[in-house]
């Protein structure tokens, strides 16, 4: 068993992974550090509280994590497991900034007999062949003689207390079988689900990248069909219903696909696919239309304003909710943004509200005021964004806040249709 393991990057990802390492591994005299580079991070879970509410303030006090922004607190480490963001550019291409720089930081540090094992999501090929330079070139020591490499992407899902950590089943590799056994030895730790050994890093890589990929494709494909379903005046709600009763009808709905892994991911295989000489057509296809849906939304509502005889250019309108999924503080990569730019194109400035998003990060990133609750009232249009149980478990409270004979656009189909009076419009995906 290794003597001391440090994770780099303590977000969403991280932040489990050295928590349940602590846990279970500290018992045994196995130091667990976290690393991140952010000093308000670390200061905020050394004052016991986690932002990302992925790990409640009780479990947080009692795991035995030791935390810092020091990066000397990775010397003496024999695994480093490494969950920093990959994020793409601009250009929807992948940025390995934050691995780069992971490595830079890893590098000088870097012991002989060590393990650097990397859990962001990556093509194939990234761990091996680009991180693995990037190590050797920082610490001086040979890639395969002096250090090794594994892989095991990370299956976090923000906000579900269902799937955890502990309860999927954890993907392992590395490039030689002695660096396995010792992934297996601190993985089977502390994943009750168990492990699957891939049988090559790449191969685990691939595994990752399609993951979202595949869900990216499922949810395009119903938001296209809710599309075409509204012009022919049904309820998608309705439809997927009726063809859920057949036994091998997969459960995927439309809505906003936002967030860092399922409207990001995909771009790291095309991007892949393209260098190789082959230009993807069903994977973009699904981006195109999932990156769309925003814009979508917001001109619906417009059309249902002035069918209600409502000038867009007059209308109050009301957004609930901006981080990019249900239950979670997290606002990147939302696509609520995009519906309030495309409102903003018929010279409509909406009020968004959100109480779970951080008003500073809301401005910082994406220029806007979050509004008090109690703002949003006389509204003659009300977008429920997210699904926040908070919204959900009082309908009253947002049909209170529309005038009568405003509209009501609920985006997830979060709300019962038929408990909502005859006097609001109400449209949904």
């Amino acid at each position: 068993m290794d003597g001391k393991i440090a994770v780099v990057g303590l977000g969403y990802v991280g932040l489990p992974v050295a928590v349940a390492l602590a846990e279970r591994l500290g018992a045994r005299g196995v130091e667990v550090t976290g690393f991140d580079i952010a000093a308000q991070r670390i200061a905020q879970l050394r004052a016991g509280h986690d932002a990302t509410r992925e790990i409640d303030d009780a479990r947080l006090a009692s795991c035995g994590l030791a935390v810092s922004d020091d990066p000397a607190v990775l010397e003496g480490a024999s695994l480093i497991i490494v969950t920093v963001p990959t994020p793409i550019t601009e250009e929807r291409r992948p940025d390995l900034t934050p691995l780069e720089r992971a490595c830079e930081t890893i590098g000088p540090r870097l012991q002989k007999g060590a393990l650097v094992v990397f859990e962001s999501t990556v093509f194939p090929g990234v761990t091996e062949d680009i991180c693995g330079p990037w190590l050797a070139a920082h610490s001086g020591l040979e890639q395969g003689e002096d250090f090794a490499l594994g892989y095991s992407p990370e299956r976090i899902n923000p906000g579900d207390t269902v799937h955890r950590l502990e309860t999927i089943t954890k993907i392992i590799a590395a490039d030689s079988p002695e660096a396995l056994a010792r992934m297996r030895a601190v993985y089977g730790a502390v994943v009750d689900a168990g492990l699957h050994e891939a049988p090559s890093i790449k191969v685990a890589e691939a595994a990752k990248v399609i993951e979202n990929t595949q869900r990216d494709l499922n949810i395009a494909l119903m938001n296209e069909i809710a599309l075409i379903f509204d012009r022919m005046g049904l309820a998608t709600r309705d439809v997927l219903a009726a063809a859920g009763t057949k036994w091998n009808f997969l459960p995927f709905t439309p809505g906003l696909v936002g967030g860092h892994c399922i409207g990001v991911d995909p771009f790291y295989l095309t991007a892949a696919a393209e260098k190789l000489g082959y230009r993807p057509e069903v994977i973009l296809a699904g981006r195109r239309i999932n990156d769309a849906m925003g814009q979508a939304i917001a001109q619906k509502v417009v059309k249902l304003l002035i069918a209600g005889g409502v000038s867009p250019c007059r209308a109050r309108v009301g957004v609930m909710g901006l981080t990019f999924k249900q239950d979670v503080p997290d606002i990147r990569n939302s696509k609520v943004p995009d519906i309030l730019a495309e409102l903003r194109e018929y010279g409509i400035e909406a009020l968004v509200s959100d109480p779970l998003a951080d008003p500073a990060a809301a401005a910082r990133e994406y220029g806007i005021t979050l509004s008090p609750a109690d703002d949003m009232v006389q509204l003659d249009a009300l977008v429920l964004a997210v699904n926040h149980a908070d919204y959900i478990a009082n309908p009253a409270d947002l049909i209170a806040r529309v005038r009568s004979g405003g509209v009501l656009v609920d985006v997830k189909s979060a709300l019962d249709r038929e408990g909502l009076p005859n006097q609001l419009v109400y449209w949904s995906l």
